[in-house]
């Protein structure tokens, strides 16, 4: 910051700190904090022809909104409007403005800045921020609105390879029809995130085709064209939202979820058991129960003790074997995804594929259906290696922002804070 020497409160502007300004009084105020007043140091340029302006037409007293300078500060700005002094200009007058208080802004740049890295960056909640330097809700906002529109668009990000997941947007809602009937909403939305960048590029309503098939249309052909691989849960409406709308990109079944869905089939073989052999759930005295996490470990990460702990819970708690089937599908579909070929792959699935026959379970058949119909997106997976890794981690920041927020009622507020700090971070 320029300032003329000899100036009786020079000090003060050096202190403040706020370009193209300098502090003219400074008043302590009767119910505590003080009030400084600012003027701008060099007269303006007419904006129409350029001469430096001269004449001081009217001058106005504006209150800023600014940052907290050593305890609450109420700024006021000497703000003068000048006369242009050239004949042949049809500006007569013209308000002064700054890089830091651009025409009819109420706040500062550095304010509104300091706004957006306190949510985006460190993690608060609006309205904390909001109190924290003295500010409403909605200057908050309009801070983070504006920091939107300045991301790079969509369309010049050159991803290849994409996920998609989805995750609850708000709690289920009942709400009630004219006719008097109660209808159960579940608020979804879907993440589109680039996988090898773990940045968000896009957040849509609900969990079907139309959603994530909309955003995809919206983008230049171009853009879809450097698709190459998309990664998704073992979903029905992406993949067709993914056939309509990139014809030409591979599309990978997270390997993941294909491993939560094997834990799923051996905990509803080893209840169903429960039930037909006791009567009744699961209890700690019965090792199956008792070691229900140990059944669900992969069989490569077992130590000597839990070996044994394993063949004591097949021994004595599974009187027709199908617990030990169940656990022998789910580990056998753990080899067929850590292949490192088609080849190896197709192997594993003809063994997985025997070994379901001799199990004989009705869980076990809806598991290997399930992998049959996914096997083309599962020769994927095992060839490019791409899984939803990065979207799930997206989804676990975007579950921090709405913990911190204590949820969002709006939803393109909720949009903005997931896409700012998704890009704050890639930044990074």
């Amino acid at each position: 910051m320029i300032e003329p020497t000899g100036l009786r409160r020079e000090a003060a502007s050096v202190l403040f700190n706020l370009p193209d300004y300098h502090v003219i009084d400074a008043v302590d105020l009767p119910g505590g904090g003080r009030r400084v007043v600012i003027e701008a140091t060099s007269p303006p340029g007419c904006p129409v022809c350029g001469v430096v302006a001269t004449r001081v037409h009217q001058r106005t007293w504006q209150r800023l909104r600014d940052v907290p300078v050593a305890g609450a500060v109420e700024v006021i700005w000497c703000k003068r409007r000048w006369a242009c002094i050239e004949a042949g200009c049809p500006k007569r007058t013209f308000a002064e403005s700054t890089a830091q208080v651009p025409p009819r802004a109420r706040s500062t740049v550095r304010l509104r800045a300091a706004l957006v890295a306190a949510v985006v960056v460190s993690g608060r909640a609006a309205s904390e921020v909001a109190r924290a330097h003295r500010v409403s809700w909605w200057a908050v906002q309009s801070a983070l609105s504006a920091a939107l529109l300045v991301l790079p668009d969509v369309d010049q990000l050159a991803g290849t390879r994409l996920g998609i997941d989805e995750h609850r947007y708000r709690s289920v809602r009942f709400y009630r029809d004219e006719g008097g009937t109660w209808h159960r909403f579940e608020p979804w939305m879907s993440t589109i995130v680039d996988v090898e960048s773990g940045q968000v590029l896009g957040v849509v309503d609900g969990r079907d085709s139309a959603g994530v098939g909309a955003w995809l249309t919206a983008r230049s052909q171009a853009w879809r064209d450097r698709v190459e691989v998309v990664a998704i849960d073992p979903s029905a409406a992406f993949r067709k939202a993914l056939r309509e709308h990139l014809p030409a990109a591979a599309v990978s079944v997270d390997a993941f979820h294909l491993v939560k869905a094997a834990n799923d089939m051996l905990t509803a073989v080893r209840q169903r058991l429960a039930r037909e052999h006791k009567g009744r759930r699961g209890r700690l005295v019965d090792p199956a129960w008792a070691n229900r996490r140990l059944l669900l470990r992969g069989a490569d990460t077992l130590s000597p003790a839990a070996w044994d702990r394993l063949h004591r819970v097949f021994t004595s708690d599974d009187p027709i074997g199908q617990l030990e089937w169940a656990w022998a599908v789910k580990e056998h579909l753990r080899i067929l995804l850590a292949s490192t070929s088609l080849d190896r792959a197709a192997e594993a699935m003809q063994v997985l594929t025997a070994v379901v026959a001799v199990a004989d379970m009705a869980e076990t058949d809806r598991l290997l259906a399930t992998l049959e119909a996914w096997w083309p997106a599962i020769e994927v997976l095992i060839i490019t290696g791409v899984t939803n890794a990065r979207t799930e981690a997206a989804n676990t920041t975007i579950k921090n922002i709405k913990r911190t927020g204590r949820g969002f009622r709006h939803a393109q507020n909720y949009r903005t804070r997931i896409l700012l700090v998704s890009a704050a971070r890639n930044a990074a």
